[in-house]
């Protein structure tokens, strides 16, 4: 199972969230993956996707987790012992998130909604100092990132597995040349689908 965590002002329709679906509906596993539109409240986002979480042993789950989202994903995979990959993760929310306290948008539609200041201490209960077992972590940071400093993600996650992209931009616009490297990394061989679309477009 597949869990993706999108970021701050983000949704399911994000680019990589809609990768991932179409990627593993093409595998036929579509029932294998769960990207849910997470509330404003870091507390209440943990609370549903804990619920989720919950329901898998940890070997059996990945959580994918996208800036504000690695976030959450890295608190879970400390909370339930699952893998976890982490793509241009916020480090530090209650530090980078204090300026956007107050009304704000939604990215992929005009829908309002509230970040409130209680919100900042919330985050702060869900930081994670320091990361265990480093081989249960793969990171994908972009050098680019205009948001988030992604030597700080370095930092963040010794000795797990990492690929720094040089360039790119915080929404990793070449995420699709990673994603399967995402999917091996969650127990999921892209391979035959590869074999299978190479095969027909010989045949094309």
């Amino acid at each position: 199972m597949i869990l993706y965590l999108h970021g701050f002002r983000s949704s399911p329709h994000s680019f990589k969230a809609r990768h991932m679906a179409e990627r593993l509906q093409a595998l036929g596993r579509a029932d294998e993956y769960y990207c849910p539109q997470l509330p404003a409240s870091p507390a209440e986002a943990i609370r549903l996707a804990l619920a989720h979480a919950d329901q898998f042993s940890p070997e059996q789950l990945t959580v994918i987790g996208s800036s504000l989202g690695g976030f959450y994903a890295t608190w879970l995979a400390e909370r339930v012992g699952c893998r976890a990959v982490l793509l241009n993760p916020a480090v530090k929310p209650p530090r980078d998130l204090e300026s956007y306290v107050g009304v704000t948008t939604h990215y992929h539609s005009d829908e309002p909604f509230e970040f409130k200041h209680a919100y900042i201490d919330e985050l702060r209960a869900l930081a994670v100092v320091k990361i265990t077992r480093p081989e249960r972590y793969f990171l994908i940071a972009a050098t680019g990132d205009e948001v988030l400093d992604w030597r700080e993600m370095v930092a963040h996650y010794p000795g797990a597995r990492q690929t720094v992209i040089q360039g790119s931009d915080h929404g990793i616009a070449e995420f699709a040349d990673h994603a399967d490297s995402v999917l091996r990394f969650c127990g999921v061989e892209p391979d035959a689908l590869n074999a299978l679309q190479d095969g027909g477009e010989a045949l094309s």
